[in-house]
């Protein structure tokens, strides 16, 4: 017979425990953003079902506009996951492998614990400097977009009204990885404190 908090031999994994320390920019933003966009996407989408069931043809933008949403979807919702800490994660590598490499990685902290505050953090630094990258190269492509006039090839838009908020969302991204790396930094600290 096992304990309740026992786990049994096949069942999953848990998730990694959510970053429980206040934001300073309320997570309420991306889950209502998320909540925006997916209803725009469902309405988008049922509205087409049905003019392509009543009249033999289809709304011309909706792919266009769909496809566009669907992408700030996911820098919205990665944004979230982000500043949740629920982004992928590194641990893998540090708690698993063969025992050379963990005796390696024993030397960087007191513990598994240290270890992995060390791991995390270096992990959210490496989302913060991808992401501001990613925020420095699109912000060219934008630059190129307003320069030469380029249109969108399905309804004839401006493809700036596009591509302007990939820099905007990586920033974001890249903010919400820095807020976590600060955050993880002060819980470090404070555990570490004297009671």
């Amino acid at each position: 017979m096992s304990l309740p908090h026992e786990s049994a031999p096949n069942a999953a994994a848990p998730l990694p425990k959510e970053d429980s320390a206040p934001t300073r920019v309320p997570l309420a933003i991306e889950d209502w953003l998320t909540v925006i966009i997916m209803a725009l996407l469902a309405l988008i989408t049922f509205a087409n079902v049905l003019v392509r069931y009543f009249t033999n043809a289809s709304f011309a933008w909706t792919e266009e506009v769909s496809v566009f949403l669907m992408i700030v979807l996911a820098m919205v919702a990665g944004s979230a996951a982000v500043a949740r800490n629920r982004h992928i994660r590194i641990e893998f590598f540090a708690d698993s492998g063969p025992e050379k490499r963990q005796r390696t990685l024993a030397q960087f902290g007191a513990g598994p614990e240290a270890r992995q505050r060390a791991l995390a953090k270096f992990g959210a630094a490496m989302v913060a400097l991808l992401f501001g990258l990613l925020a420095v190269l699109s912000a060219r492509v934008l630059w190129d977009d307003v320069q030469y006039g380029e249109t969108s090839p399905g309804i004839g838009v401006p493809q700036w009204w596009y591509t302007m908020w990939l820099p905007i969302l990586s920033v974001a991204i890249m903010l919400r990885a820095i807020g976590l790396m600060r955050r993880g930094g002060r819980a470090a600290a404070d555990a570490e404190l004297p009671t």
